[in-house]
């Protein structure tokens, strides 16, 4: 029998992916060409990146917006979450890495079990399952800054440094980020975890590679997330 060609679909123009973006000029295009293939709005926030990033992500299709100057991920994040928020179809917002350590299937499936359950809120984590091996100094430092996030926040996350998130309109909506640089993922929980809406924890694969590391994914980078969880 010939092999059943599944029917085309049209991407899905109610979820709103948001990637903040500092100097991804190699990988972003491909980025945005993925997720265009499940999702028609793609909002890259370009932090001030030096390396053509912006015009690659605006020809790759996706919504520019721009810091003159470099301001840090938190701040990318807020303005991407409030560029997204000023229109009225937007009932989802999707976090999404510009470093292609994220998968496209986590967050569909994130974001169904967020429609099909009624969940405000769901987090990405890579400590559910055994797929990925940060390896064993920076699962120690991450595992750290959950505690510290824990200690500080009414949720309780098994990952609390993980940009796959999907949010839905109403928990986005109090959304207001002052941390610009590492510390905003612990602020993101707490703000969320005050709006007192359901949320959930889903098990995702983080794509670890010699590229992600270098640019952010190493265990120095790590310790930089408890200093600032420390300092700020």
């Amino acid at each position: 029998m010939p092999a059943t060609v599944p029917p085309p679909h049209a991407p899905d123009r109610h979820a709103w992916v948001i990637i903040p973006l500092y100097n991804e000029a190699s990988m972003i295009s491909g980025v945005i060409t993925d997720l265009r293939q499940e999702f028609e709005h793609i909002v890259c926030v370009d932090d001030g990146s030096s390396d053509g990033s912006a015009r690659i992500a605006a020809e790759a299709g996706a919504h520019l917006v721009q810091h003159p100057v470099n301001l840090g991920q938190g701040a990318a994040l807020q303005t991407g979450i409030e560029y997204a928020l000023a229109h009225p179809d937007c009932d989802y917002l999707v976090t999404f890495d510009a470093d292609g350590q994220h998968r496209i299937e986590d967050a569909l499936g994130m974001l169904a079990l967020a429609r099909e359950e009624d969940i405000a809120i769901v987090f990405g984590s890579r400590f559910l399952d055994d797929r990925t091996d940060p390896g064993w100094v920076k699962k120690v430092v991450l595992k750290t800054a959950v505690w510290v996030t824990n200690m500080t926040t009414s949720l309780k996350l098994t990952d609390a440094h993980n940009g796959l998130r999907v949010i839905r309109r109403d928990a986005a909506e109090p959304i207001e980020i002052k941390q610009d640089r590492m510390a905003h993922a612990t602020e993101i929980v707490l703000e969320l975890g005050r709006t007192g809406l359901p949320w959930r924890e889903y098990p995702v694969e983080l794509l670890y590679t010699d590229y992600s590391k270098a640019k952010g994914q190493s265990v120095l980078n790590s310790v930089n997330i408890l200093v600032d969880l420390v300092v700020r």
